[in-house]
């Protein structure tokens, strides 16, 4: 038998809708079953407690379990690796800090391409690096704190959490940018890099403001600026570093990812949830006094964010010659 033309399209057209329809039930189901999201460090920290208040909210709106699993170790890579493996579902999600773009310069040999194996689902928040400088350092101002440590070549140590790690490469980025000689001293974890802040023991830090911002208040820590490219609504009468030093910007941002090769629809999904949250006054609060600026936008965006930072660490560990341990 043979068709008319027009039904013969019909047909056609018919068939070649068929594969997406399985996908837009998927995304219209989704969730039907509790969700993990990885987070890549141990509980209690920053990354911890802004995983658990997204997933809260999640929950309570799309009606399932958004579950913290916390898989810390490797710079990160213990984490993000397990959900790069793991189905392209939506069901399995990533916490994403500054590590994802410092580890795929750092580290010569990943198992994975984060660009490539991870999709963006959304930005959460900024939190801006703080500089800050134990109370017997004579400089209260950044122009103050160079004229001071270029008179004092590597009499002055600056602490980090690790190689590669957010803190120390915001350090590194402004010794590039003043010339400066400082002395890297490397701890293992924030706590005891605090402790020894805080003791004088070293001189200056680049840490993240939830962190800092009592010690600042209390009168403990001296901060000289906020690493941000605006000044921080926390601290509102500390300048920034790029009053100074023009073009100067560290801070960590958080946001979720998923599986590459997750349905757009699920993607999307998640987006519009996250960006409600943000909008929520009583979350939005929350992450403001943990010293946040809100992020939000399209998985786009968060690519986008992504992308330069991954180019922008990339040039400073190169220029540093920064190894992994």
């Amino acid at each position: 038998m043979k068709l008319p033309r027009r039904n013969f399209l019909q047909l056609a057209a018919g068939a070649a809708a068929l594969p997406a329809m399985p996908r837009i039930a998927r995304a219209q189901a989704y969730p039907s079953r509790p969700v993990r999201i990885i987070v890549p460090f141990a509980p209690a920290g920053t990354t911890d407690i802004l995983a658990r208040l997204i997933g809260q909210w999640l929950s309570e709106r799309l009606g399932q379990q958004f579950v913290i699993e916390n898989r810390p170790g490797a710079s990160t890579i213990i984490g993000t690796e397990a959900v790069v493996r793991a189905p392209a579902d939506g069901y399995t999600l990533l916490l994403a800090t500054p590590s994802s773009a410092i580890n795929a310069t750092l580290f010569e040999k990943l198992s994975y391409n984060f660009l490539r194996d991870i999709a963006p689902v959304a930005g959460i928040m900024r939190v801006p690096n703080v500089m800050v400088v134990h109370p017997s350092v004579p400089a209260k101002t950044v122009p103050e704190f160079i004229v001071y440590a270029k008179a004092n070549p590597g009499k002055i140590n600056v602490e980090s959490t690790g190689a590669g790690t957010s803190n120390h490469l915001a350090g590194e980025l402004f010794k590039l940018m003043t010339g400066v000689d400082m002395v890297h001293i490397q701890y293992r974890g924030s706590g005891p890099a605090l402790i020894d802040l805080l003791a004088g023991q070293v001189q200056v830090g680049f840490d993240t403001m939830p962190g800092l911002i009592e010690y600042i208040r209390a009168g403990r820590l001296r901060a000289l600026a906020v690493c941000t490219a605006t000044r921080s609504h926390a601290l509102p009468d500390v300048p920034t570093v790029s009053e100074f030093v023009p073009g100067y910007e560290s801070s960590g941002y958080f946001g979720f990812g998923a599986p590459a090769r997750t349905p757009t629809g699920i993607i999307d999904k998640l987006n519009k949830q996250i960006n409600a949250g943000l909008a929520d006054p009583k979350v939005k609060t929350q992450l403001v006094d943990m010293g946040g600026i809100i992020l939000g936008g399209s998985p786009a965006d968060f690519r986008t964010l992504i992308t330069e930072e991954t180019e922008k660490w990339g040039k400073v560990i190169r220029a540093a010659n920064i190894k992994a341990d």
